[in-house]
């Protein structure tokens, strides 16, 4: 038998993924790229804003196609979309053979049976239950980097976001068995783990009475074969002294932080539901850079939020300008039902939230060009994901595929300052053998817009 497995939206949701895969690995079945050969299809989705919820639904009709043209038995739909929208799904897409929601994905191995049994399955539980932690993860992003999902949930509640009603309350993993998983991810090859949460700054308050995310990460340096340790998605107002000072300490620990600010209107940020006001920003960001001057910093901002004046617009760019983010990502606002911000007066029309987008985006590519060009003579260790292909290299550098040949192998790297996917890179023209997942030190030799030019050393 043959299951075809699609992941959409975050890097969470790929950590469910991978946990599934797993169960499925040791039932013996196998797992297929091709939809023409597959009996079963599962599809685990994304619904966080309209976007995802579309890709979401395409996918799902697409893939039930196959039930007429192709030997597929069974349709599974998982994730976000099945925990929110069970009954809609059981309505409006017969296809779909079972429906699995977010705390329920230790039973796919008996739902797969169910369903090849031509049962219709609904396996959706309170989004507060228990969490399921599997070891046994199929590593789906090429072996060397893993993403380590510490905590699932949110208590935040900002106006904008559905997360907490889809996800549940914030529920921390317990460190011996994020401690056990991260050394299993170790010996299979993985070099860089990258935490993640819906917000890593909590961990452990529910279950240690305090934020343990600092002494989670000195645990997690020890652990032999892992070199860097990223962490994504910190609350600013949970950033402590401890943990300034663990990335400071930990050689292990990327000087890098990802922190969602949102916004930097009080005003906004207050009906945005979020903690912080602009001078507390100013004040953490200031820290950081103080504390660890190496630091690279993104996060994301929401534009158009209901309300949002062109001062507020002007204010964001403005804060924007005066911090100087390394990475730094925009999203319009998403309009979510059952949220408060969906039914706030004023709503911002598409056209200008798309206008403000491209605002900043504009001048964030200034700000990250002139930042990458700083980097110039700077050695760096880089983490070599493959070889870019020669014609690639030289639409990138305005070189010829012929002298780009005659510099032997191209190879395509990440520095501390770049997570994979969102990021930029750093491409290292050499005649030298490099290995995937091999770490080398690099002089950085020039800049092309977001990305880097280095040598081996």
């Amino acid at each position: 038998m043959n299951i075809l497995f699609i992941s959409l939206g975050c890097d969470k949701n790929l950590v469910d993924s991978e946990v599934m895969l797993g169960i499925i690995r040791d039932k013996g079945i196998t797992i297929t790229n091709d939809e023409n050969q597959a009996d079963i299809i599962i599809v685990n989705t994304c619904c966080f804003i309209n976007d995802a919820k579309e890709e979401s639904i395409n996918t799902i009709l697409e893939m039930a196609e196959y039930k007429k043209t192709g030997r597929l038995k069974g349709l599974i739909v998982t994730g976000c979309m099945a925990q929110r929208y069970k009954e809609d799904i059981q309505n409006e897409i017969p296809e779909v053979d079972a429906i699995v929601g977010t705390t329920s994905y230790d039973e796919i191995g008996a739902i797969i049976d169910s369903v090849l049994e031509g049962k219709k399955t609904v396996a959706v539980k309170d989004n507060n239950s228990s969490l399921q932690v599997k070891t046994n993860r199929v590593n789906t992003t090429g072996g060397y980097f893993s993403y380590l999902k510490i905590a699932e949930g949110c208590d935040k509640h900002c106006t904008y976001c559905i997360i907490p009603k889809i996800r549940g309350n914030y529920r921390s993993v317990p460190m011996e068995i994020l401690l056990e998983e991260a050394a299993t991810l170790a010996e299979n090859g993985v070099k860089e783990l990258i935490l993640v949460a819906q917000e890593t700054t909590l961990y452990g308050k529910d279950l240690y009475g305090e934020k343990s995310l600092p002494k989670l990460l000195r645990e997690l340096c020890k652990i032999e074969g892992i070199e860097w340790i990223r962490i994504l998605y910190c609350y600013p107002e949970e950033i402590t002294d401890d943990l300034i000072q663990v990335i400071k300490e930990e050689d292990k620990v990327c000087s890098y932080l990802d922190m969602p600010i949102q916004h930097a209107s009080d005003n906004i940020l207050k009906r945005m539901g979020r903690r912080t006001n602009k001078e507390e920003l100013v004040n953490i960001i200031g820290k950081l850079r103080k504390e660890i001057p190496d630091i690279a910093l993104r996060t994301t901002l929401i534009t158009g939020f209901p309300g949002e004046t062109d001062e507020e617009h002007n204010e964001l760019m403005d804060f924007v300008n005066d911090m100087k983010f390394e990475r730094l990502g925009v999203f319009t606002y998403s309009k979510e039902e059952e949220t408060p911000a969906a039914k706030m007066k004023h709503q911002i029309r598409r056209h200008i939230k798309k206008r403000r987008q491209a605002e900043i985006m504009e001048l964030q590519q200034g700000i990250a060009f002139a930042k990458a060009k700083d980097m110039i003579s700077q050695k760096l260790k880089v983490m070599i994901e493959g070889k870019l292909p020669a014609e690639e290299y030289a639409d990138k550098t305005q070189l010829s595929e012929e002298e780009v040949m005659s510099m032997g192998n191209v190879y395509i790297g990440r520095t501390y300052k770049d997570a994979p996917n969102v990021d930029g890179y750093i491409f290292v023209p050499t005649r030298a053998e490099l290995m995937s997942g091999e770490f080398v030190e690099v002089l950085v030799t020039d800049a092309n817009g977001y990305d880097l030019i280095g040598e081996l050393i």
